[in-house]
């Protein structure tokens, strides 16, 4: 069952992220999906407030991927990937991105349709913004482990 949430701002966006931020853990798949401008490095940034991570949250769009360390130790590392430029699970499959899943928290914007097998647990993150509007609307979608769970705890 989803959940939809309303984010008028792109504070909000960035709060909703850190709430979001603070209920995952290692192991974690987190997959974005929404057209450009829908709030997805937003969320990102939130996401990465809210696990306490080192270092500024960018759209690794030209790099495909970047590592966010965490600040304590023992927390996990937050592995942010944008897949726009990516066109097959077997490109996806070139970044090693398997080997990091387990012990990181993985979000993978544009990932729809490319990062599902990453992992047989993750969350959907549909993001929308009506073009006259600054207001968002992210779909929450858990597919396996206790994710159904997890969101519910979200304000």
């Amino acid at each position: 069952m989803s959940e939809v949430v309303s984010l008028p701002t792109v504070a909000d966006t960035q709060a909703f992220g850190a709430r979001l931020g603070a209920l995952v853990r290692a192991g974690d798949l987190v997959i974005l999906s929404g057209p450009l401008g829908s709030g997805k490095t937003a969320l990102v940034q939130g996401i990465g407030a809210g696990m306490h991570v080192r270092g500024s949250i960018a759209s690794p769009t030209f790099v495909i991927a970047r590592v966010h360390p965490p600040q304590a130790a023992g927390d996990p590392t937050l592995v942010h990937v944008d897949a726009y430029r990516i066109g097959s699970l077997d490109e996806l499959d070139d970044l090693d991105l398997d080997a990091d899943v387990q012990s990181s928290v993985t979000v993978v914007e544009w990932g729809a349709g490319l990062a599902e097998d990453l992992t047989e647990t993750r969350l959907l993150v549909e993001l929308a913004r009506a073009a006259d509007t600054e207001t968002r609307t992210a779909t929450l979608t858990p597919y396996g482990g206790d994710w159904a769970a997890r969101i519910q705890q979200l304000p």
